[in-house]
């Protein structure tokens, strides 16, 4: 047997737990559930410089107190992470920290997600025996969009070693030494890369912080869901942070499979602009050469009395989820249009050295393996419209329109969030919620389907485009509409090849 797969036992704070041979004793503890404080430690970073001490426990045995992050279990150890002795070292950590640590957390960003603040409240140390005044270093910017506060950083160095280690750039460095380090970039050097905002992920406290972040929120402010990057065809996982419904904030969602525990700056902001321009709030119909406002049943009704068999055309948005196109796809084949094309802005290519399967993709788009799954083809631009035709357009396709395209189609249906110039032509619109507004799926650049969930409320009566979708393929004689996305992902994997085993329920 190999050291790899052989499994050893040790015991931590009267908790027997079995771990494979390598792993480190802070590891060891997180597998029993036992919590032992670190801040230097970041399970994704490999190296593990063990200068924050905040981890040191007692081991029976040892002459010392050891560093858990870096001290490797062994078979039939014995571990006090709660002992007075440990407990003792811990706090005169936090008490060095806090020497020149200004107690501003009720205006710091971090506040409430703040492991520092966390660890003193914990410990009880909220107040300092230190009498003279703190070393002031003030606030910098390290990167474009990026803050450095001084005076909170604790210099465990994450966000230095994420940079060398992950991103394979050294323009980060730990400046100075002893109680005058700062983080700083080298001179001469930018901080410039794809994935740069990563560092503010994994800072431990409030030092390092997104600039259109600052003062916006608290972690109490805001609701969250877990969501998918629209931001390119990798998929990466994310969660989406929401106040006054609005997206302020998005960060990775751990995925070791697809990003691991990060993300690329293109896709931090992917989100936050999606709700930017005028949006569509309710059905229009087109009525003595005017759009004018209708319910969703006499929409529905209108439209489904207008639309015939045709030999029209479709245009959808590669960004619109499964479920989306996959209705899209029935409407279609009912009333006979063939086909249908999309557009998939295209960019250069960024890889997270450290981790290379983790890119920003030149695919623009988050679910371009998707529309091809539902027989949608990629075109380099949007098609002519004959005189007269059937137009049909899903999602954001409109966005670099002419402003007097389909102005010359027969019957020009137009299912979207935005009212784009073009969308002003159409007979009819129906108006979709956004990604982040909606459950739903996509298919990622290797073909995994992953779901993503509601975050924000729609306005006006906007609604998901696989819900009235259906409701109106059931006016012209089809199933039943759908009011839940489990009904739609299951109707949709029925009619899918590839899906056909999938169940909403059962998607990781």
């Amino acid at each position: 047997m190999s050291d790899a797969a052989k499994q050893i036992t040790l015991t931590i704070d009267g908790v027997e737990v079995s771990v494979e041979a390598g792993t480190t004793v802070l590891q060891a503890a997180e597998h029993a559930g036992v919590v032992v404080p670190h801040y230097c430690y970041h399970p994704g970073i490999p190296s593990r410089p063990a200068q924050c001490r905040m981890c040191l426990v007692e081991i029976e045995g040892q002459p010392k107190l050891q560093p858990s992050c870096v001290f490797p279990a062994g078979d039939g150890m014995v571990v006090h992470t709660t002992s007075e002795t440990a407990e003792t070292a811990r706090k005169s950590v936090i008490e060095f920290l806090l020497l020149n640590h200004p107690l501003d957390c009720p205006i710091c960003d971090a506040a409430g997600q703040c492991m520092l603040q966390d660890y003193a409240f914990e410990t009880g140390q909220l107040r300092s025996r230190y009498a003279e005044a703190k070393m002031v270093l003030g606030r910098d910017r390290v990167a474009e969009d990026i803050l450095y506060f001084g005076d909170r950083c604790i210099v465990c160095t994450r966000c230095v070693r994420f940079m060398e280690d992950i991103a394979g750039d050294n323009a980060l460095v730990v400046a100075q030494r002893g109680h005058k380090a700062y983080i700083d970039t080298f001179p001469g050097r930018d901080l410039d890369h794809a994935f740069r905002g990563n560092i503010v992920d994994v800072c431990p406290v409030g030092a390092l912080v997104h600039e259109d972040f600052v003062f916006k929120a608290r972690a109490w402010d805001m609701d969250s869901a877990p969501g998918i990057c629209p931001g390119c065809s990798t998929g990466c996982n994310i969660e989406v942070n929401v106040k006054e419904n609005q997206v302020v904030r998005t960060k990775p969602r751990l995925n070791p499979d697809v990003n691991s525990y990060w993300m690329c700056d293109h896709g931090r902001r992917s989100l936050v602009m999606s709700n930017r321009g005028v949006r569509a709030e309710a059905p229009l119909v087109r009525q003595g050469g005017e759009l004018e406002p209708a319910s969703w049943n006499e929409a529905l009704a209108w439209i489904a009395g207008e639309l015939g068999d045709s030999n029209g055309m479709a245009v959808v948005s590669a960004g619109a989820s499964n479920e989306a196109l996959f209705y899209t796809r029935g409407l279609l084949d009912r009333i006979g249009i063939k086909g249908g094309t999309f557009q998939v802005e295209q960019g250069g290519e960024e890889t997270l050295t450290g981790f290379p399967k983790l890119k920003l993709r030149a695919d623009r788009a988050p679910n371009v393996a998707g529309a091809e799954l539902h027989d949608f083809k990629r075109a380099d631009g949007l098609p002519d419209v004959p005189d007269g035709a059937t137009l049909v357009v899903l999602g954001d396709a409109l966005s670099n329109a002419p402003a007097d395209y389909g102005a010359n189609a027969g019957f020009f249906l137009y299912v979207g969030s935005h009212l784009d110039p073009a969308a002003g032509n159409a007979t009819a619109i129906l108006p979709a919620a956004t990604i982040p507004e909606t459950d739903g799926t996509f298919v990622n650049f290797e073909g995994r389907v992953q779901r993503f969930h509601r975050a924000l409320r729609s306005p006006g009566v906007a609604r998901p485009a696989w819900m009235f979708l259906s409701r109106l393929l059931e006016q012209l004689g089809g199933e039943p509409g759908v009011r839940e996305i489990g009904d739609a992902f299951a109707a949709m994997a029925t009619g899918t090849a590839r899906m056909e085993a999938m169940s909403w329920a059962g998607l990781g």
